[in-house]
């Protein structure tokens, strides 16, 4: 009960400090709403020197959190598009913040409109445990191109790497322009529910719903950037070698602790064989050995590690066919390991369907006809991203049109993340909203329009009565 009350106690102190550096930024903001572009440029140039002064202690740190984290992979997925996106933002801020000019009615002229993107105030973004230090620089940049304040929840499950993340912040930012907020699932609870400008949450649908629920509360926008099970198909004429070295990165890659990660593949039926055997030749020559090796990445946590081999568990019990990729035959027993491994003959009883596998397993599905496999992807939640694998682009164009999913790639996985120019968002069950691009700068700015009209007043002409002839003539005019 003592310990209790000390719990209730720390959480009171830490939504208390939280309700501080709110308030603190929300005046900072009033100080000074409208930054101009130099002062912009300056906030994300601070970020470079920064990230590279920390780079090894950032890569150490999330090995760490995670047991084992191939340093090669933080410096692939999470440093590299940090740097390139920071370069970006800076390149393109003029030209997103200049006023857009927009057409006047005749009836109201002579007058002018135009579109003022105006920052938001005070942003807030949650950050997960699966790309901690990417998905947490990934929405600030385009939240201080915008002009706003912001406030970051790191997730609990990467300790070390959210304090180093606070620590960075700390020697380049004051805590009323950028925070870096730590702590348990309480603490995150009590962030969604300050009044912030707008949110952005990066993590499961389930705990997605939980936000925007407490967002709700304060009308507080959000952007939602979710998961789910995004779809592979690969057409007849695709070359299998290349489409097993394109899936094995999608799912190699942290292991497949990615919200981009292929979740199932579809294939046709007179193929199956010729896919599991080069996937086993790609994941064997790139990872010869995978227990005792730094390149290949664990499971984060015993939960998760858990939660993957309970999947595992239940498809063979109920009779799926499970290949382990696992060259070397290692046992991974005392550690968070767990192979590449492909799932076939599975079915809509197992959980392994039901839920997004989050890890480094691969459900094989095998398909008649093109179209079989696209309905089989439109009966389900709109995925956050499908990758379609044939040289042949009105084949191409055809399943781009004929399915909806957040993103896209033809002949690749994972890499639109990455490509900084095009917008990433879910939609449905796998999110809501977009950033990334020109879309991330609008996410986190108030397009407000403006109407200005100048000493002649040419709307008098629609001034009451209303029985003038002129009114007569301008809705005839409409209406041909």
């Amino acid at each position: 009960m003592v310990a209790n009350v000390a719990h209730m106690a720390d959480h009171s102190t830490e939504a208390q400090e939280m309700q501080r550096i709110f308030n603190a930024q929300k005046t900072a903001f009033r100080a000074n709403p409208m930054p101009t572009a130099e002062e912009r440029i300056e906030h994300l140039k601070r970020l470079k020197p920064t990230i590279i002064k920390h780079m090894e202690a950032l890569e150490t740190a999330i090995s760490e959190d995670f047991s084992n984290r191939s340093r090669s992979e933080t410096k692939v997925a999470e440093v590299m598009p940090s740097l390139e996106g920071i370069k970006y933002h800076i390149k393109n801020l003029k030209k997103w913040m200049r006023d857009d000019k927009r057409h006047v009615p005749t009836a109201f002229k002579p007058a002018k409109a135009k579109v003022v993107y105006q920052p938001l105030g005070v942003v807030g973004i949650i950050v997960p445990w699966n790309y901690p230090f990417f998905l947490a620089l990934g929405p600030l940049l385009p939240a201080l191109a915008a002009g706003n304040r912001v406030m970051i929840k790191m997730s609990e499950f990467t300790p070390r790497t959210s304090e180093l993340f606070k620590q960075m912040m700390a020697e380049i930012f004051p805590e009323d322009h950028v925070c870096v907020i730590t702590g348990e699932a309480d603490v995150a609870m009590a962030f969604t529910k300050l009044p912030f400008d707008h949110i952005l949450f990066t993590g499961s649908t389930a705990v997605g719903k939980h936000v925007m629920r407490a967002a709700a509360e304060n009308l507080t926008p959000v952007t939602l950037e979710l998961g789910g099970k995004s779809p592979a198909i690969i057409s007849d004429s695709f070359p299998m070698k290349d489409a097993a070295e394109r899936m094995s990165f999608g799912k190699a890659m942290n292991v497949g602790q990615t919200c981009v990660a292929p979740d199932y593949v579809l294939l046709p039926k007179h193929r199956i064989d010729e896919f599991v055997d080069e996937m086993r030749n790609v994941i064997s020559t790139w990872y010869p050995t995978m227990r005792d090796n730094d390149d290949y990445t664990a499971i984060v946590n015993e939960r998760q590690h858990q939660r993957l081999q309970g999947y595992l568990d239940e498809a063979q019990e109920k009779g799926a066919t499970i290949i382990p990729l696992n060259a070397s035959n290692d046992s991974f027993e005392g550690t968070r390991k767990m192979p590449i491994t492909l799932v076939l003959n599975s079915n809509e009883d197992m959980k392994i369907e039901q839920e997004e596998i989050f890890g480094p397993l691969l459900i094989v599905k095998p398909y008649d006809s093109l179209d079989e496999a696209i309905n089989y992807v439109n009966d389900r939640p709109r995925p956050l991203a499908l990758y379609y694998f044939d040289y042949n682009s009105s084949r191409s164009d055809y399943v781009l049109r004929h399915t909806h999913s957040g993103g896209a790639c033809i002949n690749d996985t994972l890499s639109h993340v990455a490509v900084d120019d095009i917008p990433f968002g879910g939609i449905g069950p796998a999110g809501m909203g977009a950033y990334h691009g020109k879309e991330g700068f609008l996410t986190f700015s108030k397009a407000k329009g403006v109407y200005t009209k100048g000493k002649i007043n040419g709307a008098k002409a629609i001034y009451p009565p209303w029985d003038r002839p002129i009114h007569k003539i301008l809705f005839g005019a409409l209406l041909k």
